[in-house]
């Protein structure tokens, strides 16, 4: 029961990494809202888990991320976690820095960049009274330059330096900051945009040879969350199989090996 008596924000929480987050902090003991636009959804969720409840919030409509701050307290009365795991793109129109039109670039780095920026601060302002961590879902894309997606990568750098950034400014009032950083990992996003071939060329150069679970970025979250973390924060940690560690030619050097 790391998170017992812990209340928990989660935000894109009704799948994916997100739900693993709730279900584990919720197992840990924690008073758990989900942060969805499909509060249906939400709902049906939360009535099969003990300690889950939600609170409305659309990315589309900034308002929301502070609103959604505001209902927890007044139905907790505190808030100790925020778990900014918002984040999205469009594979199909993010592309690479020659063809990806800049109002497609903006877009997404603005939605991404917003959604971490204002529910933190509404959060820290709460978490001032008795101190808190800020764990933002990010991606090992804001590390490692790829092919393409040069919106949602350069949005993901952004977040890592803005994960220090408010560690640094909000140390004084013993709020923690910290990233996550997920490698490829087995969510329904992954299937539905990422072709078979993509991912097998993509698992080619993780070292540990296989995709993530969202679970085990969960744990991750779990740590930053708890008060075993107590006195880490302005930490990037990758949660990737060990993707990005090795030489371009790893992966070749892996295949030609196999083939053998």
């Amino acid at each position: 029961m790391r998170l017992k008596d812990k209340v928990v924000l989660i935000t894109a929480s009704t799948r994916g990494i997100g739900l693993a987050c709730v279900k584990k902090c919720a197992k840990e003991g924690a008073k758990v809202y989900m942060a969805a636009r499909n509060l249906e959804r939400a709902q049906e969720i939360a009535d099969t888990l003990d300690g889950v409840n939600y609170v409305y919030n659309d990315a589309t409509k900034p308002e929301t991320f502070t609103s959604m701050v505001e209902d927890v307290v007044k139905d907790a009365g505190r808030i100790d976690v925020l778990v900014n795991n918002f984040g999205t793109s469009s594979p199909g129109k993010d592309l690479d820095f020659a063809n990806t039109d800049p109002q497609v670039f903006l877009d997404t780095v603005n939605m991404n960049l917003r959604s971490v920026f204002m529910a933190s601060q509404a959060a820290a302002k709460h978490m001032e009274k008795q101190g808190g961590s800020i764990i933002n879902i990010s991606s090992v894309g804001g590390l490692v330059p790829d092919i393409s997606q040069v919106a949602y990568g350069t949005s993901k750098a952004a977040i890592n330096y803005l994960t220090k950034l408010i560690a640094v400014h909000e140390a004084k009032n013993n709020i923690r900051c910290n990233a996550v950083l997920p490698g490829m990992t087995a969510t329904e996003a992954v299937e539905k945009n990422l072709s078979e071939e993509f991912r097998g060329l993509f698992l080619r150069h993780i070292p540990l040879g296989r995709i993530g679970l969202p679970e085990e970025i969960a744990e991750a979250v779990v740590y930053f969350a708890s008060d075993a973390s107590a006195y880490t924060t302005g930490q990037i940690l990758t949660v990737s199989g060990g993707f990005g560690l090795a030489t371009p030619v790893y992966g070749d050097l892996i295949n030609n090996k196999h083939r053998r």
